[in-house]
């Protein structure tokens, strides 16, 4: 019998009854498949996972397999390379046969074919008297452990006490099967298909290489069907021929039959002929994703050109003349490229990852502004509703007042009416009851009719002409109109649909300090990244001639001011009175774009006129105090801008990098956010293109209305970058462009 460690004679059977003697393996530990050192039988493999993989040798070519499951860095032939002789008895024809006591079908404790053979759980055969003649001994130095386990002869995998053996039915009809076919049950050659020179013997193998990954002190692994332990939380791919729920780690899968196999049930595709071209793979959970949806077939191509994996038949029709290769090949390519590729995904995965922050801050943003808008709407609404609650309430109660008035005066000449009416009547009536004889009577009666009739001369007062209460539905219906004039204006305006692009910030001037200039919002610039505006980037260097004695420059970027003046020499363009100063060169068309870093203090930065005489008082020469200058002022708790020496809020936060966009053509001025390379409009400050004639219009927006009445005349004069330090503590710095971009710049 060939074993691991050459060629032995077959040791002396051993009647069932008798046990046998303990034997040790390589290691020292008992019942070892690898070499033969000590005395007694040799343990020989029951069905043991010696299969071929994709892309492997044979266990004896000197090629190692895939690694086995749960055991990583350790080769496959490390566990079949203990198990040589099966193999060498399927290449040999002169070998073995597959129904001798040292092949597949032989018992390792007997070196007999099985007889009723059992499949313990850990996957070893043997036969059932061999069992029943040999546990009956554990505990007592032969194949027991401690307690009186009984354990697997070839393993060592301890079983319960309570296990019970039964035949194998499936292998038993197998062994017929075999037997029918002309296999002799008793040792000797199997039968070949041609005569064939008796065997030399064989020489010994070669010592199996050290799988480079394991230690050089690194144990034998255990027997083929040893339990190993599993990644942990993760279930292995059971076999499908184990019995349900008894069911065994796979150790490999064929794509032919579509089922995975353990080492005991992978001995058929090793001796079989007819199984033996089925292809072996590593266990696959899910088979059907190895095969041609089409044509059902294992995948083995891949095609380069439309990057898919293909079967035979695909490769033959579809893809002929493709460039085809086998999946090992380009696999080993794609895995050379396999760090790029990991690396490229964590680049991504942090660039995706820093979106998504932005964008739960920008939804996060969405909401607040969304409930902060709605809060505000809310609150508008209501204080319309009151406002025109308390309308209707001055309008009812003039109509009552009216109404009172103009019934107790016709009510009074009604009362008196009917009174002289009635006094006229009963004269009337005296008169006609006097006696003909009665003549005092008569001239007494006939007086009173007279007085009576004196009294109610002239005529009475008639129905009034006009009711001044009768004006008030018509002051209503007024009301009425000019408020869904103005609700279906408005609401066209936040709908963008037309009309004059600038009645948006008619919100008041809460809502104006808010909202954004209509110009802005739809300017392209206003969502354009930062590189858009660095095509017009300018370069500004602070004019020393026109610092105010306050202000020490540090070269011609930084300014700070101080308590102490300095001693400038004199210079009719320096500001005297306020602590400004300028850039140099003159603007007059075209876009300009700079940034100004704030690094303390108040703050005021934008553009002034060329021609803006700096004698100027403190009050009217300060930057946006005066029609001859613009500003965006951060006054350390937010930001506003000035003109003409109105002011306008704004609610955006502080950014220590401000940029300003001077664009003549549009005659516009914005003033951006910063950061990380992204722009956040502030405020874009424009005259409207329809001038507002209505008082009530300009009583709602001032600031707007000031810009419609005098903002363009800014820009018929040549304007300069201006910088107001308002603060004992303040400081600015002209912001860094991109490096690419300023070192092409050239001074305008």
């Amino acid at each position: 019998m060939r074993g691991a460690g050459g060629v032995h004679s077959p040791p002396p059977r051993l009647p069932p009854s008798v046990p046998p003697s303990p034997w040790t393996g390589r290691h020292g530990r008992p019942g070892a498949p690898g070499g033969h050192t000590g005395p007694g039988p040799r343990a020989q493999p029951g069905l043991g996972p010696v299969s071929r993989a994709p892309g492997a040798g044979r266990a004896g070519d000197g090629r190692g397999l895939d690694p086995w499951p749960g055991s990583r860095g350790r080769g496959r032939s490390a566990r079949a390379g203990a198990l040589p002789g099966r193999e060498q008895s399927r290449r040999r024809p002169g070998g073995r046969g597959a129904m001798d006591g040292s092949g597949p079908f032989g018992c390792p404790i007997c070196l007999e074919p099985l007889r009723e053979p059992v499949t313990l759980p850990c996957g070893h055969n043997f036969c059932l008297a061999c069992l029943g003649a040999l546990w009956p001994h554990r505990g007592a130095g032969g194949t027991g452990g401690p307690g009186g386990a009984a354990r697997c002869p070839l393993c060592q995998e301890p079983f319960p006490d309570g296990l019970q053996l039964r035949k194998n039915h499936t292998l038993s009809e197998l062994l017929q099967l075999r037997q029918g076919s002309g296999s002799a049950p008793g040792p000797g050659p199997a039968p070949a298909p041609a005569p064939a020179p008796a065997p030399a013997p064989a020489p010994a193998p070669a010592p199996e290489p050290t799988p480079p990954s394991a230690p050089p002190s690194a144990p034998e692994p255990s027997a083929p069907c040893a339990p190993e332990p599993w990644p942990g939380g993760e279930e292995p791919v059971r076999c499908d021929a184990c019995p349900e729920g008894a069911a065994l780690p796979a150790a490999l899968s064929c794509l032919s039959c579509l089922a995975s196999f353990c080492p005991a049930h992978l001995g058929p595709h090793d001796r079989s002929p007819a199984l033996r071209g089925h292809r072996l793979v590593p266990p696959l959970r899910r088979l059907e994703e190895s095969l041609c949806p089409r044509h059902l077939r294992p995948l083995e191509r891949y095609c380069r050109a439309e990057r898919v994996c293909l079967c035979e038949a695909c490769a033959a029709q579809e893809h002929r003349g493709h460039e085809l290769v086998p999946l090992e090949q380009e696999r080993a390519l794609q895995e050379a490229d396999q760090s790029k590729v990991l690396s490229a995904v964590e680049d991504r995965m942090d660039e995706l990852g820093a979106g998504i922050a932005l964008s739960r801050r920008t939804v996060a943003l969405i909401k607040s502004a969304a409930l902060a808008e709605r809060e505000k709407v809310s609150r508008l609404f209501t204080e319309a509703a009151a406002i025109l609650q308390g309308f209707q309430t001055e309008v009812l109660g003039f109509i009552e007042e009216g109404e009172a008035t103009m019934l107790g005066r016709s009510q009074g000449d009604l009362r008196r009416q009917e009174e002289q009416r009635s006094r006229l009547s009963r004269a009337r009536h005296n008169l006609s009851q006097v006696p003909e004889a009665d003549s005092v009577s008569f001239l007494q009666e006939l007086l009173a009719l007279r007085l009576a009739l004196e009294e109610g001369c002239g005529p009475g007062p008639g129905p009034p002409r006009e009711l001044s209460f009768t004006k008030s539905s018509q002051a209503v219906r007024a009301v009425r109109d000019v408020l869904a004039a103005a609700c279906a204006s408005q609401w066209e305006q936040l709908r963008g649909l037309g009309g004059d692009e600038d009645e948006l910030q008619k919100l008041g001037t809460e809502a104006d300090a808010e909202s954004q200039d209509p110009d802005s919002t739809n300017n392209v610039e206003s969502e354009a990244p930062r590189d858009y505006f660095l095509k017009f980037a300018y370069i500004v260097d602070l004019d020393s001639d026109t610092a105010d004695k306050y202000l020490q420059l540090f070269g011609t970027k930084g300014v700070k001011r101080v308590l102490c003046p300095i001693n400038y020499p004199e210079s009719p363009t320096r500001f005297t009175h306020c602590e400004q100063v300028l850039g140099e060169g003159a603007l007059d068309r075209g876009t300009y774009y700079w940034e100004v870093e704030i690094i303390d203090g108040w703050v005021s930065v934008g553009v002034m006129a060329e021609d803006f005489s700096p004698q100027e008082p403190y009050d009217r020469g300060r930057l946006g105090r005066n029609a001859h200058s613009c500003c965006l002022q951060w006054n350390g708790r937010s930001f506003s801008v000035w003109f003409h020496g109105l002011e306008a809020p704004l609610p955006q936060p502080f950014s220590p990098t401000v940029g300003i966009c001077l664009e003549y053509a549009d005659r516009a001025l914005a003033f951006y956010a910063v950061r990380d390379g992204k722009m956040n409009l502030l405020r874009r400050l424009k005259a409207s293109r329809a001038r507002r004639s209505s008082t009530l219009a300009s009583s709602i927006d001032p600031f707007q209305s000031r810009l419609d009445g005098h903002f363009a005349g800014l820009f018929t004069r040549r304007l300069k970058p201006a910088f107001f330090l308002e603060s004992v503590d303040a400081h600015l710095q002209i912001g860094p462009l991109k490096k690419s971009c300023i070192s092409v710049l050239k001074r305008r």
